[in-house]
């Protein structure tokens, strides 16, 4: 099982023969560290300047999002790769922001350094743009079940922030509790929170530090499994 809430559910059903080992996701992730993430669209992108990445966005969100990104005052770049890449839904996303945006589709020939937002209009990616992040906004967290995936971010040290539905998933519950990762439910607690990672480096350093140190803390659940299939005992 993955975690001791687990077993315990299993004990109480007089399944007795139960082995923790972890959850092989933290595997997964740790793994990326070791690949090659590199963009060069994506450098050129940021350049030299802060960069916010928002992962798998939905609208109530991105409606957040596109209200701090045309009101605030700091010179930082956003990326947002939403949940939903229809025409009609990112023409909606693009509309709304006043800042000078471009599409990953029509990037080619473009001097991508000049623009202050870059929608992903595109699946597979976003992994690597996690890389370049200096803080993340994972999506879903305004809806049911709740947040998108947080460990991809979290692998590569990145702070993160998420909506207030994050309940049904221990890492995010974890991570919420440790600080490295940073509930907010509407759009003041969202300005705050930006405003207040944008200008503390040491505490952006600080909660990306606790979101590293947690997925390297829980990897090696495959050796456990594999290590039990392997045991001549058995």
């Amino acid at each position: 099982m993955q975690n001791v809430k687990s077993k315990e559910l299993l004990l109480q059903w007089e399944y007795n023969n139960v082995t923790i080992s972890g959850d092989t996701r933290f595997d997964r992730v740790g793994q990326i560290l070791g690949k090659d993430n590199s963009l060069d669209y994506i450098s050129e992108f940021k350049a030299n300047s802060l960069l916010i990445v928002v992962g798998s966005s939905w609208p109530k969100e991105e409606s957040l999002l596109t209200q701090y990104i045309n009101e605030t005052r700091f010179p930082v770049k956003f990326i947002i790769a939403p949940h939903n890449i229809k025409a009609n839904d990112i023409d909606t996303l693009r509309n709304g922001i006043q800042k000078k945006t471009v599409l990953f589709s029509e990037r080619e020939n473009k001097e991508l350094a000049d623009y202050q937002v870059f929608i992903v209009d595109t699946i597979g990616l976003l992994t690597k743009i996690y890389s370049y992040a200096d803080i993340a906004y994972v999506g879903g967290g305004f809806g049911n079940p709740g947040v998108h995936n947080i460990l991809e971010p979290a692998a590569f040290s990145v702070p993160i922030i998420i909506g207030p539905n994050f309940k049904h998933f221990s890492e995010a519950k974890a991570l919420v509790k440790n600080e490295g990762c940073l509930s907010i439910a509407n759009q003041e607690e969202l300005n705050e929170t930006f405003d207040r990672l944008i200008q503390n480096e040491d505490e952006r350093l600080e909660k990306g530090h606790i979101c590293g140190t947690f997925v390297q803390m829980n990897k090696n659940a495959t050796a456990i499994i594999l290590k039990y299939f392997h045991n001549d005992d058995i």
